[in-house]
């Protein structure tokens, strides 16, 4: 591009390509996309020719400083106390390891800052990590105002077509597109987490391709639990950049000398096969992220919340219990409602204490009897919940956020307490390996039900300069710090991440727990359409999901507990209908889906993802591979009219399948019936669908 040294990363299938622009002034991207991409002109290259912008503003920058580049939006605004708001920076060195990690130096030695782009190619995947590290190198202090993780650049001749995920309590992952050919467009979340509203993740292609098919499709995810923005520009010259990092509370970060900030890392994926190939590789992601923990097989999960709320005690419990464990579940879970003064929402978080007087036999007695059926025993708890009612509340009221001589909002009759603080961060973990070490619990729902609002910290050593402290990122770190150490503490035990449903899903949570919560939602159609979204982002393997008798919110047609299971076993399983209410026949159809789930499990967790169709489709589905193609597993659902068939000449409604074997014979393992290859991939999956029979899974055995 400009005669600078090139460097290459190389993941998988891609190759990212980073060279120096602007004279060595900054790095650009050269080229990203399937290996061999680097050779060629660049896309990105440009005539270098600006009217009322400097060069930096039209180059394809990595990351670039405000005062460098003034106008079309910078990565990096910092300034000296009175100073001025820029940086200069020049190039100072580069360090690779081969073509799977690169730093890049610059430095503005008058401003006393040294700036690092960091990238790293994960094995096994199509992902190129990205993060900065900011180091003050002079005397005096620096102000942070901004601090992304990085900006990604990208051709796009017509503009860009962008996919996010967006919606709200109780609708979460909406899966949203819009064409932006030329402006802004912007979504964060400031609520202390990643948020109902919008998820830290964007996908990205050329408006002048197809929405669908192989279109290359590039993504990014936030590694970020805390406060965010994602912006992306149709620039000048037809090229698309992104941007995205943290976003402190107070508004700008202080850099004292000799420290150095390390932004959180950004996810980039790209694939060939448009949004559904990006899927994949997020969740090829997401199962490195898991680790080992990928050996353990989801188990089928029982939750009393809606069965009997906050009306917690021992004998209604068992009784659940019984009949989960004769329907085949593996886990029984108490939600809230377990512990000393929890009789409703206005009381008794932080008093981590079993209530004697729902286990009038003890607690353990009980715990007992549930594993005596044959399951594991589960817990909820709420870490960073307090209630004003609350013992600990009394004895530590500094311990929540809070301004002051200003009032306190409560959200869900709570308040939140300071994580980001050492001794609550103790408090918590104590509490948390009392629970663990004294009783026999193998499961821990994490859930958080209330956002930060006053933020504040009275009486902490910076108190007179609120400016000195980051409690955004203060509360993020003490939040991994909890994770982190259940994982090494108690490795037995399954961690389910929950945030009032999916207002905490990003990597840095799903590196750290084994399943996540993605809404409250659980009415079929409504969670259909919630999943649906979810799965372009995240892989089914985290994705919770219970059968219950929810009617629909957004959508009340009633569907078929068969459509319920099969929504459910598109992910983990788990159920949370009050099943004492369910008849014999019911109980019976439900033990053979649970049986069903447990056959096809786990190539639903560890197979290859293919969506078909969208909750707008009359039929839709999903498909999942075996490693090495052994098994198919098709989960489809009936979410339209009928066709009037049999009274007329309707025809059964089919899937076509994906990436399949035209000569391959596949066996329908339950009807016997075999199709081809070539049939499934051209003619599709027949399903004949009745208002009594609207969804299925189908198990296909490759002969």
């Amino acid at each position: 591009m400009t005669g600078h040294e090139q460097w290459v990363l190389r993941t998988d299938t891609t190759t990212y390509a980073v060279t120096l622009g602007g004279d060595g002034r900054w790095a650009e991207l050269a080229a990203w996309g399937p290996h061999g991409v680097e050779q060629g002109p660049s896309p990105m290259d440009w005539s270098r020719r600006t009217h009322f912008i400097t060069p930096a503003d039209a180059a394809p920058a990595e990351y670039i400083p405000y005062g460098l580049r003034p106008f079309n939006g910078a990565d990096l605004i910092a300034h000296l106390p009175g100073g001025d708001r820029g940086s200069w920076w020049r190039f100072t060195g580069a360090t690779a390891d081969g073509d799977r990690a690169l730093r890049l130096d610059f430095t503005d030695e008058a401003l006393g800052l040294r700036t690092t782009l960091c990238y790293e190619a994960v094995p096994g995947t199509d992902v190129i990590l990205r993060w900065t590290e900011l180091t003050c190198t002079g005397e005096r202090e620096l102000r942070l105002e901004r601090f992304d993780s990085a900006a990604v650049n990208l051709p796009a001749q017509g503009g860009a077509r962008l996919t996010y995920l967006a919606g709200q309590w109780s609708q979460e992952f909406q899966l949203k597109q819009l064409e932006l050919e030329r402006g802004r467009f912007e979504m964060e979340s400031t609520q202390g987490s990643a948020g109902h509203a919008y998820a830290p993740w964007l996908a990205v292609q050329d408006a002048a391709a197809p929405a669908e098919g192989t279109t290359p499709t590039y993504g990014i995810a936030l590694e970020w639990s805390g406060n965010w923005r994602i912006s992306a520009d149709a620039e000048p010259g037809g090229s698309v950049r992104v941007r995205a990092g943290r976003v402190p509370h107070e508004g700008a970060v202080r850099l004292a000398p000799g420290a150095t900030l390390t932004t959180p890392r950004l996810a980039c994926a790209f694939s060939a096969d448009g949004l559904d190939g990006l899927a994949r590789v997020w969740h090829r992601y997401e199962r490195r992220l898991t680790g080992d923990r990928m050996n353990r097989p989801r188990k089928v999960l029982y939750n009393s919340w809606e069965a009997t709320g906050f009306d917690v005690d021992a004998a209604a419990q068992l009784e659940l219990a019984k009949a989960a464990a004769d329907l085949g579940a593996e886990l029984f879970v108490v939600d809230d409602g377990w512990f000393t003064g929890r009789h409703d929402d206005t009381g008794g978080l932080g008093d981590w204490e079993p209530d004697p007087a729902g286990f009038p036999g003890g607690f353990d007695r009980f715990v007992d009897e549930v594993r005596a059926l044959g399951m594991d025993f589960g817990l909820w708890v709420e870490p960073e919940g307090i209630s004003p009612r609350s013992k600990l509340y009394a004895e530590h009221p500094e311990w929540v956020y809070r301004l002051d001589g200003r009032p306190a909002t409560l959200v869900r009759n709570q308040l939140l307490l300071d994580l980001g603080r050492t001794d609550v961060q103790d408090f918590v973990i104590a509490t948390l390996d009392r629970l663990l070490g004294d009783h026999a619990i193998s499961y821990l729902k994490w859930d958080m039900n209330r956002p930060p609002t006053e933020r504040g910290r009275p009486g902490s050593p910076a108190g007179d300069d609120p400016e000195h402290l980051d409690l955004d990122a203060a509360h993020v770190a003490g939040y991994l710090r909890v994770l982190d150490h259940l994982r090494t503490a108690h490795p037995h035990v399954t961690v389910e991440g929950c945030a009032g449903g999916g207002a905490r899903v990003e990597h840095a949570t799903l590196a750290r727990t084994d399943v996540v919560w993605p809404s409250d939602n659980t009415a079929p159609l409504d969670r259909l359409r919630i999943q649906y979204g979810y799965l372009h982002a995240h892989a089914p393997h985290t994705m919770s999901s219970w059968v219950t008798d929810a009617p629909g919110v957004f959508d009340p047609r009633p569907r078929s507990l068969a459509f319920r299971f099969v929504n459910s076993i598109a992910g983990v399983l788990g159920i949370g209908a009050d099943i004492r209410e369910w008849t014999p026949e019911q109980c019976a159809e439900a033990a053979e889906w649970i049986d069903r789930y447990k056959d096809v499990r786990d190539v639903v967790h560890h197979g290859e993802v293919h969506l078909l169709g969208s909750p707008a489709d009359p039929t839709c589905g999903i498909q999942y591979e075996e490693p090495g193609g052994g098994r198919l597993v098709v989960t489809a659902w009936s979410t339209g009219v009928l066709d009037g068939a049999p009274l007329v000449p309707g025809r059964a409604a089919r899937l076509r399948l994906r990436d399949l074997s035209p000569d391959a014979v596949y066996t329908d393992e339950d009807s016997g019936t075999r199709y081809s290859g070539a049939h499934l991939l051209h003619s599709g999956l027949p399903f004949a669908w009745t208002a009594g029979h609207d969804a299925d899974l189908v198990v296909l055995a490759r002969q």
